[in-house]
């Protein structure tokens, strides 16, 4: 789903500037529309079950399914990713059946991001331990993946008991597969367990040195074990500035800059090993659709 030989670029909804934890979402769909037309390789929504103040940021606001079939269902081609479930705190039967109709009714459009959750808060209140999220993970992607590939699967588990021939996941995704790329290390796991488990792996936004680092120890991971070059994926945080040489300037968790410094930043992004990039226009200074524009025609057809 995501080329792990080039950089290609995305973007993570809200597309708007807000301050505090809830954004206004307006004009979503208008600017996902427009953003598909420009050539962006994909829309991302996150899974954050609550608000929990000591965060201050609750994505999208809406459910993921229902607004990534919502963003499917009025769009033709833009791929639409999820980052990421939050397993631990799913039942794998819902997140099968949810995962298996979005790849199903919209091909070869589907990302999905899996993940265990970094708000301490939320496991309580799903009546979950905290303290066992990344051994879920690891069991949930198991379990996933035979509810995928196998008809009439069994388990008998914390998740609870499914016996022979009793009942099944419909429908099952196309290629009785969906691709997984784990965020961060869930709970604590090694990165030599998420490059055999994983299919690809999402991190978080760091400079070009640690960057740098991080990608090389993914590869060697991914070499040690006899896997495949699978992908890295990072957001990036940027406020776009009218003037396409405003020299970078750190912000929180990404740069303001101009567009020419921009093309630099993606190229050194790729040199390094990025092959996914979901923008961010959080602490955007201009209109959202305006920055949209501006990249899609002066940036994208640069990495084309």
């Amino acid at each position: 789903m995501i080329d792990p030989n080039k950089l290609s670029i995305g973007i993570l909804l809200p597309i708007e500037a807000y301050e505090g934890a809830i954004p206004k979402m307006e004009h979503q769909v208008e600017l996902i529309q427009r953003a598909e037309e420009l050539g962006y390789e994909s829309v991302w929504v996150r899974d954050i079950p609550l608000n929990n103040p000591d965060f201050k940021e609750v994505g999208q606001i809406y459910d993921p399914w229902v607004y990534l079939s919502h963003i499917a269902s009025l769009t033709k081609k833009i791929k639409f990713g999820i980052a990421s479930v939050i397993l631990p705190l799913r039942h794998p039967l819902h997140v099968a059946k949810a995962s298996a109709s979005l790849d199903v009714l919209f091909p070869n459009r589907f990302i999905m991001g899996v993940a265990s959750g970094d708000r301490p808060v939320e496991y309580p209140a799903f009546n979950k331990p905290f303290e066992l999220r990344s051994a879920r993970v690891s069991e949930h992607m198991r379990m996933l993946r035979e509810l995928w590939s196998k008809d009439f699967p069994t388990y008998n588990n914390d998740y609870g008991t499914l016996m022979a021939n009793v009942g099944d996941v419909v429908p099952k995704p196309i290629r009785k597969n969906i691709p997984m790329y784990v965020t961060g290390h869930v709970g604590g796991v090694n990165l030599e367990w998420i490059a055999k488990n994983a299919d690809g792996w999402i991190y978080y936004p760091r400079d070009f040195a640690f960057t740098k680092k991080i990608v090389e120890e993914w590869n060697e991971a991914l070499a040690k074990d006899g896997e495949p070059k699978k992908p890295y994926i990072q957001p990036v945080y940027i406020d776009l500035m009218d003037d396409p040489n405003f020299e970078p300037q750190k912000i929180d968790l990404g740069f303001r800059l101009g567009r020419n410094y921009l093309i630099d930043m993606f190229q050194e992004l790729e040199k390094i090993g990025v092959n996914h990039t979901m923008l961010v226009l959080k602490y955007s200074t201009r209109p959202a659709a305006e920055v949209l524009e501006e990249i899609g025609k002066e940036v994208l057809p640069e990495f084309k």
